[in-house]
């Protein structure tokens, strides 16, 4: 029985992750005994166009779970947490920012300067791949964003690359009645078995 560093657990996963149809993204293994606690993330393929929805989730956690049971990895129980990267993750592969085309973004050059815009595409093989950004700005409020012409970024210049998460088109938040009530008022709607 092998201890359980997360290279080894990431040797186990790994197949059964792929089997799924899923990328694994990071493995860490957290505490020892009783306490530990295995973390596994899990991402779309780059040309996975679904929802890494719970379903996907939890079939990939039973596949997880039945590889590290099998090896007995690690000994004794644990929890393991399967979840997807999020949209705070960090940019680092060519595949993430396939993901995030039409997304705003955040790109930090090697010289220091930054680009701020839309992603518009990903061109070119891993190695040379190529980010089209196109920057919008926005002139002040009820007016139109304005485009710039579109930056072609080499991704090997990227030295921190970000999705923008954009709040301010949401609208307003609806607030629950001060005495929460329903607004519809008692007898008006359906119970669970479909009688009013």
């Amino acid at each position: 029985m092998a201890a359980a560093t997360p290279e080894r657990v990431r040797q186990l996963v790994a197949p059964a992750v792929e089997r799924t149809g899923l990328v694994l993204e990071d493995v860490a293994v957290v505490g020892t005994g009783p306490r530990t606690v295995v973390r596994v993330t899990v991402d779309l393929t780059e040309d996975d166009t679904a929802e890494l929805d719970l379903d996907r989730v939890a079939l990939v956690h039973q596949a997880v779970s039945e590889a590290l049971d099998e090896a007995d990895v690690p000994s004794g129980p644990y929890t393991l947490e399967v979840s997807s990267p999020g949209v705070a993750r960090p940019l680092t592969q060519r595949r993430h920012y396939v993901r995030a085309v039409g997304r705003s973004v955040r790109l930090r050059l090697d010289d220091g300067s930054e680009v701020v815009g839309r992603l518009d595409q990903v061109d070119g093989p891993v190695d040379d791949a190529v980010a089209v950004v196109v920057p919008v700005t926005s002139p002040g409020k009820g007016r139109r964003p304005v485009e710039g012409p579109p930056q072609q970024v080499p991704l090997h210049r990227v030295v921190d690359g970000r999705v923008e998460v954009d709040l301010k088109g949401l609208g307003p938040v609806e607030e629950p009645e001060p005495d929460g009530e329903d607004v519809a008022g008692p007898g008006t709607g359906d119970d669970e078995r479909g009688e009013a």
